[in-house]
C-alpha cells in the first residue's frame, strides 16, 4: 500500500520559538504558525480564516531558527504531520496534530531580530547541515524532558 506524508506551509509566527535541547543534546524548537485564506463567498463578500500550526524542528535546523525568527517573521515549512495520544493522570484521553519540519525557508524581508540590529540578513545565513538519515526524530513524550 502506498503512502505519502508530506506537508508545505507558508505563514507567520504567532509566537518566538522555544528552543530546548534532548538530554541527548539534540536540538528542538517549537513554535506555532498561522496561515490565512482568503476567498470571497457566493454573495460576493470577502472572507477569511485563519489556520493555526503548531511546529517542531530538530538539529542544527532548530538553532537557526531560535536565533533569526520571532514572532510575526514569515517562514516557509516542508515536512511531515504527526499524531500523538496520550493519556492524563486522571484518565482523560488527549491528542494533538503537529507538523515535524524537515526544512525551512526564510521568505520576505529581514525578520523581526535582525532589522533590530542583533544577526545578519538571510542570504548571509548558511543552509543548515544535512540530517543523517539514521536519527530518528519520531520522540515520545517521555523522552523530552519539558
Amino acid at each position: 500500500m502506498a503512502s505519502l506524508n508530506k506537508v508545505f506551509l507558508m505563514g507567520n509566527l504567532t509566537r518566538d520559538p522555544e528552543l530546548r535541547y534532548t538530554p541527548g543534546g539534540l536540538a528542538v524548537a517549537s513554535f506555532g504558525i498561522a496561515i490565512n485564506r482568503a476567498w470571497t463567498a457566493k454573495t460576493g463578500e470577502q472572507k477569511e480564516e485563519v489556520c493555526y500550526v503548531d511546529i517542531n524542528i530538530f538539529g542544527r535546523r532548530a538553532e537557526v531558527v531560535g536565533e533569526y525568527f520571532s514572532k510575526g517573521s514569515p517562514i516557509f515549512i516542508e515536512g511531515r504531520l504527526q499524531f500523538n495520544q496520550w493519556e492524563t493522570k486522571d484518565g482523560q484521553k488527549r491528542s494533538t496534530l503537529r507538523v515535524v519540519a524537515d526544512n525551512f525557508q526564510f521568505i520576505g524581508g529581514l525578520t523581526k531580530r535582525q532589522a533590530e540590529g542583533s544577526g545578519a540578513a538571510p542570504k548571509d545565513v548558511k543552509p543548515p547541515d544535512a540530517m543523517p538519515e539514521d536519527v530518528n526524530l519520531d520522540i515520545n513524550s517521555e523522552e523530552i524532558p519539558f
